[in-house]
């Protein structure tokens, strides 16, 4: 390989690195990156952002496009949701409610469900070490989520979707 071929090379492997992403997906909406969001209520302390308290989540606030998948990981030593806000539920379509949002009938956030930003989703029990359901970012806007279990901790964060 002459040294044209192997720069050009290495910039197009250069170029496929993305920061914040832990690795490629195909197919399922264009083929983003994967963000992996770490759940986590003892290291990531609560702190205030644009759309009220975040915390248990990090990042707390993903920025994504569409095309992305997110998944969850619990780093944690005990079981957490990651469940989205229904905007229904929220006095503000950007900022986390004041009231656990969790109350909707047919909803049971600690079953997993839902695999779009856009549809809702929940992580359901996700037990230590272990990752959600991959969510597909199908539409851009602003989607809160929380932990199920401990949204008053508080237990929250965003995704944008660009």
């Amino acid at each position: 390989m002459n040294a044209r071929a192997f720069f050009s090379a290495a910039s197009l492997v250069l170029a496929a690195c993305t920061p914040n992403a832990v690795g490629s997906t195909s197919g399922g909406g264009g083929g983003g990156v994967t963000h992996t969001v770490d759940i986590n209520l003892t290291l990531s302390q609560p702190a205030p952002s644009t759309y009220g308290q975040t915390g248990g989540f990090t990042p707390a606030i993903v920025m994504a496009k569409v095309g992305d998948t997110i998944v969850f990981k619990n780093t944690d030593s005990f079981a957490h949701t990651s469940t989205s806000i229904p905007v229904a539920e929220t006095t503000n379509e950007t900022q986390f409610p004041s009231k656990y949002p969790f109350n909707n009938p047919g909803e049971h956030p600690l079953s997993q469900s839902g695999n779009t930003l856009s549809g809702g989703w929940s992580s359901g029990e996700v037990q230590a070490g272990s990752t959600s359901q991959n969510v597909l970012v199908d539409k851009a806007g602003t989607y809160l989520f929380g932990c199920a279990i401990h949204y008053g901790a508080p237990m929250r964060g965003a995704i944008v979707a660009q």
